[in-house]
């Protein structure tokens, strides 16, 4: 399965009296939630486990499994102390009419290791007047020890601890790359009493940011752009986070919580041995070799290590123009007046093209290879603002938005913002009127998770295709260069000065591991990114084939939440409890 509407899920239909007591009926189920039968759920049930009983993420579909599964684990993790948060129970709404009740949970295992773990549970009506859980999610929260993941202190300035590190070679845990996975990770190990080390090959902390184009800046919500523990970025700050904006919030954050950053360091190779299980890796640092050993990696590198993806057109030699990837781009301000192309139509093309435009370029125009779907960012922030602003911890928020089954995920937020375009219908109308193909009822969710792009959140560049400031070529694609410009497939001739690729990044890590630990160790890890069989990510946040590696990344936030899990598996590890894996597959 590739893609999240191949998963056997659908929104409840039947609908919730106005009058209906939602904690009332939420009661019910606190006195069978520990002991949940086949008959307790709807038959297209969907459950998220998340770390809590089955040690990693799994999702299960249907009644008879999701009734199987939930008996196994929680009597293998010796479940118990289970109670329902009536408070927080409360019926859910969408606008095309699906509705259920809402309600959290939280329970203890008391199998090796002990944990604390929270939930969620939506109930539905069922035709025979009976309520069943339509989603559930089991969420890990924390190891019984010292310690807490969430709750990281910041270092006092005054007490001459700062910046001290010491310089070991050996760690519980190295951590490469220091973009916000990596930083997050750190907090987390570091909230734990994981001894860690990051390394980035970066000169300062955030250049993974402040290295982008000069008109670089977040699509998605301030509020959704914090690093663990806080705001890392105040009212004071812009909606819309520029690159430099972020570089400086990953400094101060990195300062405040005292982490332990090696920068102008790359891992050059890497070694497992398994008797002493650990590993030994060489790494360029400040243009010296040295080695460490440590027991865990996490691999937080970026998509295949940001390595550009460019098609490679012939004839090369001949064009007379600039020819570069996004990834070199820095702005269009030397080039006023002459002709730029773009190829691509995703987020950096439009952030490129509007920036051309902005410079004074003759003409701009984007090479569309496939149809793009454009969500307006007010859309976005209309449902983000829900959960993430001023008001909601981003922990709670996290707690609720990152952990829906995807497929179920996918459902509600294409009900809520397609029915925000449909109000508008010639905002579209006219980027095809523009020769824009677009896939107008798309889905940011596939989006995000299985194509791993292909979109646009439209901060302003749509409006530049419809006016016709930026232009479109979707009906043809480059088959060559030429002097001045490509040849397209439909024989026609596009001018240019300076073609940037707009295409992406490899976006599979396992790459990155290849590079740095040969084939062997790649081969275990397997791939990253994309959909696994039960519509979860492939290898991330995870044990993924390796005992002792991780891959870690994705959005803002998922690089946040996520790090957490990550930080909690290490820790149980190296405590000589691992967190026990439910295998068994349906």
């Amino acid at each position: 399965m590739s893609t999240l509407t191949d998963f056997p899920c659908a929104l409840p239909t039947l609908p919730i009296p106005s009058e209906t007591d939602a904690a009332t009926i939420a009661a019910d189920f606190s006195k069978i939630i520990s002991d949940l039968k086949e008959d307790h759920f709807a038959l297209d049930a969907v459950w998220r486990d998340i770390f809590a009983l089955t040690g990693t993420l799994r999702t299960f579909y249907s009644a008879s499994s999701i009734a199987t599964v939930w008996q196994e684990t929680t009597k293998r993790a010796k479940a118990e102390a289970f109670v329902l948060d009536h408070n927080s129970s409360r019926i859910v709404r969408l606008p095309q009419g699906s509705s259920w009740i809402e309600t959290r949970f939280s329970f203890e295992t008391n199998a090796a290791p002990r944990t604390t773990c929270s939930g969620f549970m939506n109930l539905v009506p069922g035709e025979d007047g009976k309520w069943r859980i339509w989603v559930m999610r089991s969420i890990l929260e924390q190891l019984k020890l010292d310690g807490d993941v969430d709750v990281l202190e910041p270092v006092n300035k005054t007490s001459g601890l700062k910046n001290r590190h010491q310089q070991p070679s050996h760690f519980d845990c190295v951590i490469i790359g220091g973009g916000q996975a990596g930083l997050s990770t750190a907090g987390r190990m570091k909230a734990l009493g994981i001894s860690y080390v990051v390394l980035d090959k970066h000169q300062n902390v955030g250049d993974s940011w402040k290295t982008r184009y000069n008109s670089a800046r977040l699509h998605t919500s301030r509020e959704y752009a914090h690093l663990p523990f806080e705001r890392t970025f105040p009212s004071t700050y812009e909606e819309f986070l520029s690159r430099d904006d972020l570089a400086e919030g990953h400094q101060s954050w990195v300062s405040k919580f005292d982490i332990n950053i090696w920068l102008d360091t790359k891992p050059i190779s890497g070694t497992w041995d398994s008797t002493k299980e650990k590993w030994v890796l060489c790494l360029r640092r400040n243009g010296k070799e040295q080695s460490v050993t440590c027991s865990n990696i996490v691999v937080a590198g970026g998509a295949g290590g940001q390595v550009p993806k460019m098609p490679n057109y012939p004839n090369r030699e001949a064009f007379q123009g600039v020819v570069l990837h996004s990834a070199e781009y820095i702005d269009a301000s030397k080039w006023k007046g002459k002709h730029g192309v773009v190829i691509g139509t995703a987020n950096t093309a439009h952030d490129v093209a509007v920036d051309m435009v902005n410079a004074g370029l003759a003409s701009v125009t984007m090479i569309q290879r496939s149809k793009t779907y454009v969500l307006p960012v007010e859309y976005y922030m209309k449902i983000s603002r829900l959960s993430y602003n001023g008001t909601i911890p981003t922990t709670t928020a996290d707690r609720s938005s990152q952990t829906q089954p995807l497929a179920v995920l996918d459902l509600i937020s294409q009900v809520a913002l397609h029915e925000q375009a449909r109000r508008e219908p010639e905002r579209f109308d006219a980027l095809e009127r523009a020769g824009f193909k677009l896939d107008r009822w798309g889905s940011i969710q596939h989006c995000l998770y299985a194509r791993g792009g292909g979109h646009y959140i439209d901060v302003g560049g749509s409006k530049m295709v419809a006016d016709g400031l930026i232009k479109v070529k979707s009906d043809a694609l480059p088959t060559r260069y030429v002097q001045d410009g490509l040849t397209l497939s439909d024989d026609t001739h596009l001018k240019a000065d300076v073609i940037v690729f707009a295409t992406g990044f490899e976006g599979n890590m396992r790459y990155l591991v290849q590079e740095i630990f040969g084939d062997e160790v790649a081969e275990s890890m397997g791939d990253y990114w994309g959909l696994d069989r039960e519509g979860e990510v492939k290898g991330a946040f995870k044990p993924s084939g390796h005992p002792a590696m991780w891959y870690h990344g994705g959005t803002i936030g998922l690089a946040r939440y996520y790090s957490r899990f990550l930080a909690l598996q290490i820790k149980a590890k190296l405590l000589g409890t691992p967190l026990p894996l439910y295998e068994r597959n349906f």
